[in-house]
């Protein structure tokens, strides 16, 4: 690792880390602060919104990384990702601190992944622009997606640190050293955010939280498919959250349920209905999407019966956690019947 690597991860990991002091007290003023609901899996108001620390580290990380030439080549990839995930953070704290209309919302998410897919069409290939509606609805999907999935201690930041480390991994493998910094400051800045999330008085995110963590992970993403970056790469480290995301959706549409309705009926809320823990929980999935980003990374390059095989393995493992509920709930029934 090149001493500014270094220093862009370390000044990502530290602001994140120190910035808290100062925005937490001014989020209490504010107040700026998540009361339960349907979908809680906390009974307290807790201090939300403390992703704006974590924007800042990201957003100044990569500013930095601009500004002491560590990127030098494909620096308007990092430019664009830049802008991308600003909006997509000043968008998540309007959510917070005013609130937003669903069809706002929305329409809002798509404008910054379109936007944001043109830019890039017109840097890298312009006979990319076909890709624009895809670039859209992809940002806007994984926004839903980490904004969805954020509602347990600990699973937010675990899944940045571990996408983080693979997109960073994933640069190098491809030689992008734009997608090796990319990477490595999303999986610092969110590493910085876990000793806040999961020690005492804990805070959350907030909508510009999880906002900042999905357009960051699908910026990085469109911007990666777009230069060439293996699917395989950019895909396989987020399918455990796109699986619980879609199949909470078909289950909950199929009920005739309304989508926007707060609810509980996600994968990992039914895992701490079961008796696991939110650290638990965080790390059960933050393994198993480290074992599918290992596979994908494997059946990316490998030949034709071991990519085979990683793929399957990629699919047992996601189908292992769309059941793990019903596996975990019998042991628990197990354990009552054997202490009773």
């Amino acid at each position: 690792m090149s001493p500014l690597l270094a220093l862009v991860g370390i000044v990502a990991l530290g602001l994140s880390l120190a910035l808290p002091v100062v925005v937490k007290p001014l989020l209490k003023r504010l107040g700026v602060i998540d009361i339960p609901n349907d979908r809680s899996s906390h009974s307290t108001t807790v201090i939300r919104g403390m992703g704006v620390a974590v924007a800042v580290a990201i957003l100044v990380a990569l500013v930095l990384s601009l500004a002491t030439g560590l990127v030098s080549v494909d620096r308007s990839l990092i430019a664009i990702i830049l802008c991308m995930v600003a909006a997509a953070a000043t968008l998540g704290w309007i959510e917070d601190f005013r609130g937003l209309s669903i069809r706002v919302r929305a329409s809002a998410q798509l404008l910054v992944g379109a936007v944001g897919t043109v830019a890039l069409a017109t840097t890298i290939d312009d006979s990319s622009y076909w890709w624009v509606p895809v670039g859209a609805i992809a940002v806007a999907t994984y926004i839903n997606a980490a904004n969805f999935m954020d509602g347990i201690n600990g699973i937010s930041g675990m899944h940045g640190v571990v996408v983080g480390l693979f997109y960073s991994a994933a640069g190098v493998l491809s030689d992008q050293l734009w997608l090796t910094v990319a990477g490595l400051v999303l999986a610092a800045a969110f590493a910085g955010f876990l000793p806040w999330n999961l020690g005492r008085g804990f805070v959350f995110l907030g909508d510009v939280g999880s906002y900042l963590l999905g357009a960051t992970i699908a910026a990085i993403a469109v911007t990666g498919l777009l230069a060439g970056v293996y699917l395989e790469y950019l895909l396989s480290p987020v399918l455990i959250y796109l699986a619980d995301t879609f199949t909470t959706l078909v289950r909950r549409a199929r009920r005739g349920e309304p989508l926007y309705i707060a609810h509980r009926q996600h994968v990992y809320q039914r895992l701490t209905d079961t008796g696991l823990g939110h650290v638990q929980v965080s790390l059960l999935v933050t393994v198993l999407s480290a074992l599918t980003g290992a596979a994908g990374f494997v059946s990316a390059t490998a030949a034709a019966p071991l990519a085979v095989s990683a793929s399957l393995f990629a699919a047992a493992v996601v189908a292992l956690y769309l059941y793990s509920p019903r596996i975990f709930r019998a042991l628990a029934r197990r354990r009552a019947a054997a202490d009773a």
